[in-house]
């Protein structure tokens, strides 16, 4: 039934009330519209509430999800196996080619140089001609001591006349002292008179050979106006040119140098005092220049020089190398790097040169400060001390020192003669605050 305190439209909506008594209908009605707003809340709420449930859910299942496909943790300890494989010890140093026979042509005259007969690169033979100096001055000479030489002559002849003639003298003077004619003083001094005569006529003949001497000496000299090759070799330099004035007065000035043979050279390397124990003669080594980069040549070490090199405190000793040299690439005065290979293993067990050199991040105190460790004695000749991983479980691994016998090295790897039975050995730590301890610092 209607109420009939309401009046209703065409469309059946009140439009207010037919009568006074209409205030209380609409207090009814705000009651009944704030009750569908509580419902209207709540469902809100209620749905709020499936929404957090369901990221709660996927969140949960997130979390359980990564828990059970997280990654391992990461490895504390690099290892490496050992393997089996050469090691080939090697010494490397520095040095400079040169040729086998090496030979410097001098002046021993001192004149202008009148004619040059070859120049760098020439090929020459033993007695060639090199060079020649004015020959003028020296054969003045020859014919001033020819002309002493003659006049020395007739010197020597006259004194023998002047003897010939005390010689009769001192004999008339003889007889006449033994007749009891002539007095003592008479026959003393023709006596005198004869050994002076005998005496400048060895006196005389002294001169001649002095001069002759001399002679020889000046023709010896205009020999060496003319230089020529000792050996046979190639020109490699030339520092004089024609019109030029040598002096030889003091020291023998260096015209030419000769190569023998540069199809044999040699090089002189410098071997530091720290590597020279382990060099001996007999060594094979390689040979490599700047002029031909990738190639090698092979040579033989063939002494090992006693005498120091000593240069701003550095001790070096020089090692000849031989290098055959057939196709002359190699030049002389050019800078090598020699690579002498003085032991090798072939097929051997070898393992890194890191693991010598591991050493693991001492523990933390309390105050995360690393704890004083005490100092490991001294390794003795063919020793070395590695660590083992005994434990590879990620998070918990394990190590244990181990002192192992070691051979040659090549600077990678080194001889092992020790069996660690299937261990890896330990190169490096991968935990940063463990090498932060180590180091006392931050990297």
């Amino acid at each position: 039934m209607a109420n009939p305190g309401l009046q209703f439209d065409a469309g059946g909506q009140t439009t207010g009330p037919t009568r006074p008594g209409g205030e209380g209908q609409q207090a009814t009605e705000r009651e009944l519209k704030k009750a569908l707003a509580r419902v209207e809340g709540g469902g809100k709420w209620l749905r709020r509430l499936v929404i957090l449930l369901v990221l709660g859910g996927l969140i949960a299942g997130g979390m359980v999800w990564r828990s059970k496909n997280q990654p391992p943790p990461p490895a504390r300890y690099v290892a490496a196996s050992v393997t089996q494989g050469d090691v080939s010890e090697t010494i490397q140093s520095t040095g400079q080619v040169k040729p086998v026979t090496e030979v410097q042509v001098g002046a021993q005259v001192s004149g202008r140089i009148v004619k040059v007969h070859v120049d760098f690169n020439s090929t020459v033979k033993a007695g060639d001609l090199l060079a020649e100096i004015d020959p003028q001055l020296i054969g003045a000479q020859i014919d001033a001591n020819q002309a002493q030489l003659a006049s020395a002559a007739a010197s020597v002849k006259r004194a023998e006349a002047n003897a010939d003639t005390a010689k009769v003298r001192l004999e008339r003077a003889q007889k006449v002292f033994q007749q009891g004619v002539g007095s003592q003083a008479d026959l003393d001094a023709a006596q005198g008179a004869f050994d002076i005569a005998i005496a400048e006529v060895a006196a005389s003949k002294a001169q001649v050979s002095q001069i002759n001497a001399t002679l020889r000496s000046s023709k010896t000299n205009l020999a060496y106006t003319r230089i020529y090759s000792p050996i046979d070799g190639v020109v490699i330099n030339r520092a004089v040119d024609e019109g030029q004035t040598v002096a030889a007065s003091f020291q023998t000035p260096t015209l030419f140098v000769i190569a023998q043979d540069l199809r044999k050279m040699r090089v002189l390397a410098d071997i530091d005092e720290a590597d020279v124990g382990r060099l001996k003669e007999g060594m094979t080594a390689d040979i490599r220049v700047d002029a031909f980069q990738g190639e090698s040549f092979k040579g033989v070490v063939s002494q090992v020089r006693y005498s120091p090199v000593n240069q701003a405190g550095v001790v070096t000793y020089a090692a000849v190398i031989e290098v055959e040299n057939p196709d002359l690439k190699l030049r002389p005065g050019m800078t090598a790097t020699a690579t002498i290979h003085s032991a090798d293993a072939k097929g051997v067990t070898r393992l890194p040169n890191a693991a010598l050199r591991f050493k693991p991040s001492p523990p933390l105190d309390k105050d995360g400060k690393p704890v004083p460790q005490d100092p490991l004695p001294q390794l003795t000749a063919g020793k070395g001390r590695i660590y083992v991983l005994t434990s590879e479980t990620l998070g918990d691994e394990k190590i244990e020192m181990r002192e192992v016998d070691i051979g040659i090295t090549d600077g990678i790897h080194t001889v092992l003669r020790t069996d660690l039975g299937g261990l890896k050995v330990v190169t490096d730590e991968t935990d940063e605050a463990a090498k932060q301890a180590r180091g006392g610092r931050k990297p």
